[in-house]
């Protein structure tokens, strides 16, 4: 039977596996599960999609160790007083699976084989005698849960990342530096996940058939957005505002702004989203900075992308670039190729430059006549 004490500490206890319970909280289940109050089954399920069996397969070949105690807090279950593990819910889903499988209670082929010639002696270990630490609340945890979930090794996902910052600032009443603090972050990163996270509740408060968890699953992308002046403008958002000023980042009046925003983004059920690759985030931003190309994007149905680029001078730019590269390289190394007149090399290169030049030129005749009079 599980030992407990009710006060903080770090001294191992031991339970059954059955006094231990998954937290229907979890920020990994998602936001929206978490809202429904599941039920164990329910949040077993569903934790049957991370990946447990080679957990599950380190325990059976060396058992569950002291070190990798969960941290449990006592909470109400129902009606009655039980052992919740705030962290080690992986663990602890491995676990129960392990024991639904020696059980033979409807477990895949693949949890047979993970318990598959394990000794008997192990396999009760696993059941009877599980490491815990008991925590006053789960307040008493939250620092731990923010260094290594937000920042540490074990990172949950981006929209959990905010949402748990979210939770420090509003239930905690914690500003931006004292959450930065909290869990070793930097307060632009902070700031910029609780402003993520409120856009995010206006787009659900808001919009009809909205996905929220199609959104959560690409929350990076409305958070690296964010990040653009083209966003900011858009949508009237002030990633400056402290957490007061930031409960609603988009104003009243920018309300439709923020309709078509969300459907560019992720897509509705008749348009996919504008695009899927979170490295044109910041191209996207240059697309809303330019009147013509958001004015494109509003009135068309079913808007390209790359059209929305091209209007905003997006290629423009990069080809831009690319020719300033190349003629910054050629400087460089006309300063020295005087020194290799002989080279075969060099001279190969050069004839390739100059064709390629040329060809660039003839794009532009007043450019190709001003060669024309260098060379002559």
């Amino acid at each position: 039977m599980a030992k407990s004490n009710d006060t903080l500490t770090d001294k191992i206890e031991y339970a059954e596996l059955e006094e231990l319970h998954l937290d229907a909280q979890n920020p990994r289940l998602g936001r929206g599960r978490v809202k429904k109050g599941l039920s164990q089954d329910d949040v077993l399920s569903i934790m049957q999609d991370w990946t447990l069996e080679e957990l599950a397969t380190s325990f059976c070949e060396s058992g569950f160790w002291p070190q990798e105690a969960l941290i449990v807090v006592r909470e109400k279950l129902g009606k009655a007083d039980a052992l919740v593990v705030v962290e080690g819910n992986r663990r602890l889903a491995a676990l129960k699976l392990i024991a639904r499988a020696v059980a033979g209670e409807g477990t895949s082929k693949t949890w047979s084989q993970v318990i598959e010639g394990v000794p008997p002696k192990r396999l009760r270990g696993l059941r009877e005698k599980i490491p815990y630490m008991l925590m006053p609340d789960r307040q008493s945890v939250k620092s731990y849960l923010g260094f290594r979930h937000v920042t540490g090794i074990k990172e949950w996902n981006p929209a959990e990342k905010a949402q748990f910052i979210a939770g420090l600032i509003e239930q905690d009443q914690l500003t931006y530096d004292e959450v930065r603090k909290r869990i070793g972050s930097k307060l632009p990163t902070v700031r910029q996940n609780y402003i993520s996270y409120k856009l995010l509740l206006q787009m659900e408060q808001h919009e009809e058939d909205f996905d929220v968890e199609k959104v959560e699953e690409r929350f990076s992308v409305l958070y690296l957005s964010l990040r653009t002046e083209g966003a900011q403008t858009y949508l009237n958002i002030d990633i400056a505002a402290d957490p007061k000023a930031a409960r609603r980042p988009v104003p009243p009046d920018h309300l439709k702004q923020l309709a078509k925003f969300a459907r560019w983004l992720f897509g509705d059920e008749k348009r996919e989203p504008l695009f899927t690759d979170s490295r044109k985030v910041d191209e996207f931003g240059r697309i809303l900075s330019s009147t013509s190309a958001v004015e494109y994007l509003e009135r068309t149905e079913k808007p390209s992308f790359d059209v929305a680029r091209r209007m905003a001078g997006v290629a423009e730019t990069e080809v831009a670039t690319h020719i300033e590269t190349a003629a910054d390289e050629a400087e460089e190394a006309l300063r020295a190729a005087h020194h290799h007149k002989n080279s075969r090399r060099i001279a190969d290169a050069t004839r390739r430059l100059g064709s390629d030049a040329v060809g660039l030129a003839r794009l532009f005749p007043v450019v190709l006549k001003q060669m024309r009079e260098e060379i002559a």
